[in-house]
């Protein structure tokens, strides 16, 4: 469909300007009305080349992650810290991901281990930054699904560990850790 984009978009460019202005200018004059109705029309189609753009864009994504419950996940090789990791989601029109449910966990945790064999942990969207001891996703919504690992007694509530991790190794159990860690971590996009 993308592929289609442009050649419609020319088509209809020419077309326009064939029927505004196919006519010598010194026999017909365009008013200034009839002007800004083609400049209307060049941008909302400009506006809809953009939008396939994105959406073409986001399904690159699915294809090198996988797809789940209306989102699309990616996991990412390079360690960051957890701020740098959210930056970088964000840049490639996403964010870090945030389970909100045990289903998705699971999922994530699946993907996590097919996509990066020998990786314990990565960074997923939830963090106390801002309140200690309340766990926010990184659009500033409250969390109402937590899968902490007990059997080492998370969250710590140590001040300084204030971002999340989901441990691989734990079976997808998270653990608060240090924001400035390096970890790789796992972006989600939005399905449309």
């Amino acid at each position: 469909m993308a592929r289609l984009t442009l050649p419609v978009f020319l088509v209809l460019y020419f077309s326009l300007l064939h029927i505004n202005f196919g006519q010598p200018t010194r026999t017909r004059k365009v008013s200034a009305r009839q002007a800004e109705d083609v400049k209307s029309q060049l941008e909302k189609l400009w506006l809809e080349v953009n939008s396939l753009k994105e959406m073409q864009a986001l399904q690159t994504v699915c294809l090198r992650g996988i797809k789940a419950h209306r989102k699309c996940y990616l996991t990412i090789d390079v360690p960051k810290h957890y701020h740098e990791a959210n930056e970088d989601c964000i840049a490639q029109g996403g964010t870090l991901a945030t389970p909100r449910d045990m289903m998705e966990n699971n999922e994530l945790r699946d993907y996590a281990k097919r996509s990066a064999p020998g990786t314990k942990d990565f960074w997923i969207g939830v963090a106390d930054i801002v309140k200690e001891g309340q766990y926010i996703d990184v659009n500033s919504q409250p969390i109402s699904y937590f899968n902490w690992d007990r059997t080492k007694k998370q969250p710590t509530g140590n001040k300084r560990e204030s971002c999340v991790a989901l441990s691989v190794a734990a079976q997808g159990k998270w653990y608060d850790e240090v924001c400035r860690s390096l970890k790789k971590y796992i972006c989600e996009y939005i399905i449309p």
